[in-house]
């Protein structure tokens, strides 16, 4: 509920640009960046360890499935095709695709330079 209460707010708060609607495709990317994230810092946890089970259902089956919405990009595209041309609508959806893969790569980054950094330090439950 809070992924999709977050997502409708940034609809409503950014406005389409020139017919383009730009918060679907910045959901889409920020989510892909979180979930990379969270794939990073939990992909080294046992799958027994309830936490992480939890953490991963909560935040990336919740609240990212919640706020991603790649339905509402294909509806888009075909709105954006039908009135503002074919080029348009390809660019929109295969730059939403192509930033987002690799939004998910800077957040596995990003998230295994913290992990890196919560090790090294010995926060996180871990021997340093």
């Amino acid at each position: 509920m809070a992924g999709s209460a977050a997502r409708a707010g940034l609809t409503l708060a950014i406005p389409t640009v020139a017919g383009v609607p730009i918060a679907i495709a910045l959901v889409n990317i920020v989510g892909a960046f979180v979930l990379g994230c969270l794939y990073s810092l939990l992909a080294h946890r046992s799958p027994a360890d309830a936490s992480a089970v939890r953490i991963r259902l909560l935040l990336g089956t919740g609240f990212c499935g919640g706020f991603t919405t790649y339905s509402a990009l294909a509806n888009d595209t075909v709105v954006l095709a039908v009135n503002g041309g074919l080029g348009a609508a390809t660019l929109y959806a295969f730059g939403t695709l192509l930033v987002g893969g690799l939004a998910t790569w800077a957040g596995i980054v990003a998230g295994t330079a913290s992990d890196g950094s919560r090790r090294r330090t010995g926060r996180g439950g871990e021997a340093a």
